[in-house]
């Protein structure tokens, strides 16, 4: 099927299935190695217990986890024996993420449990307070899941989830251990690994290890977002990819059978976002239904401010934010005659204003309007080859793995969203979820 079409129909279908058949990706026999034995005693650490089903939880957080890459699993062409065994245990579904599908307010969500609205997290937007334009940050609102596990008397690691730098984890903390070596999945895992071991890590430049295994335990790995955005979500090497990250979950999971902890820990693998292709750009029609409105629209990078006589400012981030500014700024009037000029473009799919993004539970950040392109699209210049993009709705579903201790083998959560992710987590280990959560605990696919 041409990309463009399977990304179109994949986003209507989506409106309604919101669950993975269960044998998607489940064929192979389940791994019996791993036992418990006297070892599990010996190695649980000496960090207060959350009294949950599990003792420990893995989160593996895959940067760009389109829900369509399943397809490729399921097909052989990009095999997962790893991942095939731990669903043994658990279940694959859908998970909903939010608006705008980028990936520093996406991951807040995950890690915060609750919406952009709350969080306050926002990518690509014009700050008026500042008068420029923002690209992403790590600014957040309320407290991660590493906070909410530290404060409950828990221990965190995070290989390079940078969300979670300085919100629970930092550089050098033996509780709250943060590292940022750089380099590729096979890297960072590599620390988990050590950690598994008992073994230092490289941590702002110290040599550190952790007071026993963590409770929580994060893996980010973006090898699959960067080779989207090089060409989009066809790329040829997306199954190799997938693969190769497979091998990485396999090589932790190895390591929690060899420290003894493997029958008491849960998995929890999912996405920020997905992915479109795209290959026109609709700037220059774009600007000129602005102008052709009475407008002087001008499009903004980060850091950059308007010029002189600019009223209308926009920030491209797979997705647009335009905001009016200058004297008619607040005007409703000019608000309308706008939306209308964008919502007439042939390669426009949503216009977004104030009452669409308070419903969806956007940012506040974000301005008057969020035009979101159709698949193929996007506001700006049109690209030398297909490239990829996320930040629509088109881009909110990724695949949730959750499996191992304190899971139900083949139950499916029933609608799960980011924001429901962190409360789970929480429930796994036996602690109240984050202060600012806004999700449920997916309690149908837990063990009571």
């Amino acid at each position: 099927m041409m990309p463009l079409l399977r990304k179109v129909l994949a986003a209507s279908i989506a409106a309604t299935i919101v669950w993975v058949a269960p044998t998607a990706v489940s064929a192979l026999p389940t791994d019996e190695s791993g036992s418990s034995s006297d070892a599990d005693a010996a190695t649980t650490t000496a960090a207060a217990a959350g009294n949950g089903p599990a003792d420990h939880v893995v989160f593996f957080a895959l940067d760009g986890f389109d829900i369509e890459y399943l397809d490729l699993v399921r097909s052989g062409e990009a095999p997962m024996p790893n991942l095939q065994r731990l669903l043994r245990q658990g279940s694959v579904t859908t998970s909903t993420g939010t608006m705008t599908s980028i990936t520093n307010p996406s991951w807040s969500s995950v890690a915060t449990g609750a919406w952009p609205e709350t969080h306050r997290n926002t990518a690509y937007w014009f700050n008026t307070e500042t008068n420029t334009a923002r690209g992403q940050q790590r600014d957040l609102a309320v407290p991660t899941i590493a906070q909410s596990v530290r404060e409950q008397g828990g221990t965190v690691f995070s290989s390079q989830w940078f969300i979670l730098q300085n919100y629970g984890v930092t550089f050098g903390d033996p509780d709250g251990l943060y590292t940022q070596p750089g380099g590729d999945c096979a890297r960072r895992t590599d620390d988990a690994v050590a950690v598994l071991r008992g073994e230092p890590v490289s941590s702002g430049g110290q040599m550190v290890a952790t007071n026993g295994i963590p409770e929580l335990m994060t893996v980010y790995c973006d090898t699959l977002d960067a080779i989207g955005h090089e060409g989009g979500d066809i790329d040829p090497r997306i199954p190799a990819t997938l693969t190769e990250l497979d091998r990485q979950l396999g090589r932790i999971v190895e390591a929690t059978k060899d420290a003894g902890i493997y029958r008491r820990t849960a998995f929890v693998v999912t996405g920020d976002h997905g992915m479109t292709t795209f290959d026109k750009g609709f700037a220059a029609e774009g600007l000129a239904a602005i102008e052709a409105a009475g407008f002087t629209p001008q499009v903004l990078t980060s850091g950059q401010s308007p010029a002189p006589g600019t009223d209308v400012a926009i920030v491209v981030g797979g997705v647009a934010d335009v905001r009016i500014v200058g004297e008619r700024a607040g005007d409703r009037a000019a608000v309308g005659q706008l939306k209308a000029a964008l919502e007439g473009l042939p390669q426009v799919r949503n216009v977004f204003d104030k009452s669409d993004q308070a419903r969806m539970h956007m940012s506040p950040n974000y301005g008057d309007l969020i035009v979101e392109p159709k698949p193929g699209w996007s506001f700006g210049a049109t690209p030398a080859g297909p490239v990829g993009r996320h930040g629509a709705t088109t881009e909110l579903r990724v695949p949730l793995v959750l499996t191992g201790a304190g899971v139900r083998p083949n139950v499916h959560p029933w609608r799960p969203r980011h924001i429901d992710i962190a409360p789970t987590i929480s429930a796994l280990l036996g602690y109240a979820p984050p202060s600012g959560s806004e999700g449920r605990v997916l309690r149908e696919s837990l063990r009571r």
